[in-house]
């Protein structure tokens, strides 16, 4: 009956992750064809495979250029996001209010509301202040979305450390940025970690604000996908070949770290 059970299991377990592969594999697939083989119906699994979609996405629209907007946002706003959510969670960690848990519940409220609910005014104060198109725009708008997040996860990872410590520290005469950064930050290593890898792939894989504040000069590497929709219809090949580069280093990243990444997203759930 044991063996029955593993067996469904394990069924079942690679029913789920061939479902969830299955889009990747067919991007990585059609990224390798030409146009009229990508629409051919049915469709052609076997194929001599061309570089030609990936060679007309650089040369036509630049895929360095877009890279380095992704790298450059994604980068900056961790950073900053990490400068302001480490404070906030320390202070709301080791110095608890009665308000500390309605204030962590109501900024993780601001994150059920659609993105688009927030466009308009977004956009018009992106547009007075002439920022519209723009890196810094971007950075600002994704670290404020992230933020939440953030937060929460280094809250989390920083209740796990014991309060002892600190006491210590406090009678060594440590002060608060002493005790922060010579206690705290050596032990939470993991969960700051965590928490910059997981606002990285946030604010890289960020489509929507993308779209709606830059184009050409600020645009993202979902800008670049996303000009490959048209009115006259869609490329399908070069669509593929810009969004297998465009997920090509993140997916290198997040396999490389998918271990620091449930850590982190795990915090505080077992006590």
């Amino acid at each position: 009956m044991k063996a029955l059970a593993l067996a469904v299991r394990t069924f079942f377990a690679w029913g789920i992750t061939l479902l969830v592969v299955f889009p990747l594999i067919w991007l990585a697939l059609t990224a390798f064809k030409t146009e009229l083989q990508a629409i051919a119906v049915p469709p052609q699994l076997f194929f001599t495979p061309t570089l030609e979609s990936f060679i007309e996405v650089n040369s036509r629209s630049d895929y360095l250029h877009h890279a380095w907007n992704s790298i450059l946002t994604s980068v900056a706003s961790t950073i900053v996001g990490l400068a302001i959510a480490a404070p906030a969670a320390y202070s709301m960690a080791f110095f608890r209010t009665k308000r500390t848990r309605d204030i962590l519940m109501w900024m993780l409220s601001t994150k059920m509301m659609p993105a688009v609910g927030a466009l308009v005014p977004v956009y018009v104060m992106a547009q007075t202040a002439g920022l519209l198109d723009t890196r810094f725009a971007l950075i600002v708008v994704f670290t404020l979305s992230n933020l939440p997040i953030m937060v929460w996860m280094l809250y989390s990872g920083f209740k796990e450390i014991p309060p002892d410590i600190l006491e210590a520290a406090r009678m060594d005469g440590a002060s608060v940025w002493g005790e922060f950064w010579n206690v705290i930050r050596p032990l939470a290593l993991g969960t700051l970690a965590s928490t910059a890898l997981l606002c990285l792939v946030l604010s890289w894989n960020e489509a929507f604000w993308s779209l709606n504040l830059s184009s050409a000069k600020a645009g993202t590497l979902a800008t670049l996908i996303a000009s490959y929709s048209s009115p006259e219809g869609l490329f399908w090949a070069k669509l593929s070949a810009a969004s297998l580069l465009a997920i090509a280093p993140i997916v290198v990243v997040g396999w490389f770290s998918q271990k620091q990444l449930v850590q982190g997203l795990t915090f505080g759930a077992v006590k």
